[in-house]
């Protein structure tokens, strides 16, 4: 399976959230796609808690743009770690470059995150690394490459982020670089995922 490059709106509106930020569809339009979507919005016949799991790992991949195999990956990782592995498997996943590239603000959203690290743009520990989906560790330093301070993008996007807004992270404006401070409790985590329902799933 490719990564899904379809319309957003379509998939904010399948699970009722804006999972990739402000959408002006899923206001106007608060029910799922399609021919079906209003009678699926009164709450005709009961869906299946399975139904329900699958959704929630749905929403979590479409969320962190990762694919099936990846995610799964990430969860036999998560389970084989001491403590709660629903909470695990969201921290590692916070862990990955795109997303702290995002979280850190230097790109608007996690599709641009990974394409910044694609191409380049991104280093870690003075080092660029153009692998957005590796697995950082606390005292990692990920910054903008040099030669891509002056990207707009990049300035764009900082201009409009808070730095203070994740206290795990520490961003230095002067280099344009963020430390991972230390691990992020579950409450420091903004996604609005039932993660022992992904445990769930992956357990039966």
């Amino acid at each position: 399976m490719a990564r899904y490059i379809g319309p957003k709106s379509k998939i904010a509106r399948k699970f009722k959230e804006p999972i990739y930020g402000p959408d002006k569809y899923l206001e106007k339009k608060n029910y799922p796609p399609g021919q079906h979507g209003v009678n699926k919005k009164r709450g005709n016949g009961k869906v299946s808690e399975y139904s329900l799991q699958l959704q929630e790992k749905q929403k979590a991949k479409y969320t962190y743009g990762i694919l099936e195999r990846q995610f799964r990956g990430l969860f036999h990782k998560a389970s084989a770690k001491k403590g709660i592995t629903g909470e695990i498997l969201l921290q590692m996943i916070e862990f990955r470059l795109d997303n702290l590239v995002y979280r850190l603000g230097i790109a608007p959203t996690r599709a641009a995150a990974r394409q910044l690290v694609s191409h380049k743009h991104i280093q870690v520990n003075g080092k660029v690394m153009n692998i957005p989906s590796a697995i950082l560790k606390v005292g990692d330093v990920v910054g903008v490459r040099e030669r891509s301070k002056s990207l707009e993008v990049i300035t764009d996007s900082l201009s409009h982020h808070n730095s203070s807004q994740f206290p795990w992270l520490e961003w230095d404006e002067s280099m344009m670089a963020g430390k991972i401070m230390l691990v992020p409790e579950r409450d420091a985590i903004p996604e609005n995922i039932n993660e022992q329902m992904i445990v769930d799933l992956y357990s039966k």
